[in-house]
């Protein structure tokens, strides 16, 4: 009786945790709502994890013995991984936020595949579909997380340039049709109960092997300018494994969160890649990434032109309206808190000002968002790519910390360029442009920009916090004080 209830239970909060990821998601979709639907989705996640323990009442007779063991293991693990988690989640800076993401994917598509292998050396998967579905979501899984792990080292900068060689592609597909061909043997040793060449086991590792190490070998030649789409692919591969393992074990929540997960990371992957004017092939296959820039590119002639900061604040301080381009240098130099104090003195001397959004902006999907959010800035001044690139034309003076491709108009002019054909936020169309910007190098993706070369751009450079703060002292030398 207790076990029919339990079972009861289970699947009731099972559906009430899946209806609450599907509306956390849904108000994931609004920055003016995310907070809450995470904190949404956050609860059916801890309601699905509490109510797993009432499987404690419904395992067979031959598990009981072992019972406490498993389920002290169980709590230990949830302690630890719960408290790591929440220590490194206050702590990691916002330049980090790629990464943590990155190993945290990686992390859930380890745990899919340890599903899968619990079933498979235990032998526990029955019938055709049951056992198809074990191994896609063991290989996908898998592939997850070392990739996610080449994709982490890559941002952390433990791993420099990507690493390339003569035949790498031959030698991708070579390992991935030996995932597929080890793969069908595994199934057909499962149904057919041949006799193996070697032991079933043994099969299941290497099985486990090639699939580690394909995803370290498609990820290794990605270019750092292409991480935010890896780490998109690989959230939908890790919610696509999820998924899997959740119909090998009759878990409605793991099916429809990995099936969620996955669809919304394949959508954002097809948007990014749109974004970008590619397709998700080119992301994986080509060398974007770490193409070797030229001195300056097709069309691009003149001189950087430098001013100084105080100069480019009261210019600003005195224009109609203003519109702000963020990038990775933002978060690079914690820039956001003095970005929006120098926002609300131009706000309060009636200057309009809004701040314009590129899907690829930074290195993780949203990543601009959740920095504008951090500083408190309002966000119905937050405007994405579509809904304001009409607008450049019509602006006093762009201001552009620390992006880079996603301004260059290299992208609509020069047919020679790596980034030709990709949208970009039309800021050289503005009557000036102030560009912060470290130094002079050429960014991340290693592409010259155009931009810093046209007649209407000055550059400030230096430190964006160092930057905004003489800007801020400028514009309060005129006697403004912030709205």
């Amino acid at each position: 009786m207790l076990a029919v209830i339990s079972q009861w239970a289970i699947g009731l909060t099972d559906l009430v945790a899946a209806f609450l990821f599907l509306f956390g998601l849904k108000r994931m979709s609004s920055p003016a709502t995310a907070a809450s639907g995470i904190r949404v989705a956050g609860f059916g996640m801890v309601a699905a994890v509490l109510v797993s323990f009432l499987y404690a009442f419904t395992v067979d007779a031959a598990v009981r013995p072992r019972l406490v063991v498993n389920l002290a293991l169980a709590i230990a693990a949830l302690a630890i991984g719960g408290v790591g988690a929440w220590f490194v989640g206050r702590r990691v800076a916002m330049t980090a936020m790629p990464q943590m993401v990155a190993i945290y994917n990686g992390m859930g598509g380890g745990a899919a595949g340890g599903i899968a292998a619990v079933e498979l050396f235990g032998n526990r998967s029955h019938g055709a579909p049951q056992l198809v579905v074990t191994l896609l979501g063991a290989a996908i899984g898998a592939v997850s997380m070392s990739g996610s792990v080449i994709a982490w080292a890559k941002l952390q900068g433990v791993l420099g340039k990507p690493l390339r060689f003569g035949g790498q592609r031959i030698l991708n597909g070579l390992v991935f049709l030996a995932v597929v061909a080890v793969g069908a043997w595994i199934a057909v040793l499962g149904l057919v109960g041949m006799a193996p060449v070697l032991p079933t086991a043994t099969w299941i590792t290497i099985f486990f092997a090639l699939a580690l190490v394909f995803g370290i070998l498609m990820t290794l030649p990605i270019g750092g300018a292409d991480m935010p789409v890896v780490i998109s692919i690989y959230n939908a591969f890790t919610g696509l494994a999820v998924g899997f393992e959740g119909f090998v074990l009759s878990n409605p929540a793991l099916m429809i969160a990995g099936m969620v997960v996955g669809a919304a990371g394949l959508l954002l992957t097809l948007l990014m890649a749109k974004a970008m004017n590619r397709s998700v092939a080119n992301v994986l296959f080509s060398n974007f990434g770490a193409a070797p820039a030229r001195a300056k590119g097709k069309g691009v002639s003149g001189t950087e032109r430098e001013t100084q900061a105080s100069d480019a604040g009261i210019q600003m301080h005195y224009a109609t309206s203003v519109i702000i381009v963020p990038g990775y240098g933002l978060a690079a130099a914690q820039a956001q808190q003095k970005l929006y104090e120098f926002v609300k003195l131009l706000l309060a001397a009636r200057v309009q000002v809004r701040f314009a959004i590129h899907p690829v902006a930074g290195r993780m999907p949203g990543q601009m968002d959740v920095l504008l959010a951090e500083a408190g800035v309002p966000y119905d001044l937050i405007f994405q790519l579509d809904d304001i690139n009409s607008d450049f034309a019509s602006t006093d003076v762009v201001l552009v910390i620390g992006a880079n491709d996603v301004v260059n108009p290299a992208a609509r002019t020069d047919k020679s360029s790596p980034i030709f054909g990709m949208p970009i936020l039309d800021a050289d169309k503005a009557r000036q442009v102030f560009v912060i910007k470290r130094g002079q190098g050429k960014g991340y993706s290693g592409i010259v920009n155009a931009l810093f070369y046209a007649p209407n751009c000055n550059m400030v450079f230096g430190d964006a916090q160092a930057v905004l703060v003489k800007m801020i002292e400028a514009v309060r030398g005129l006697g403004a004080a912030a709205a």
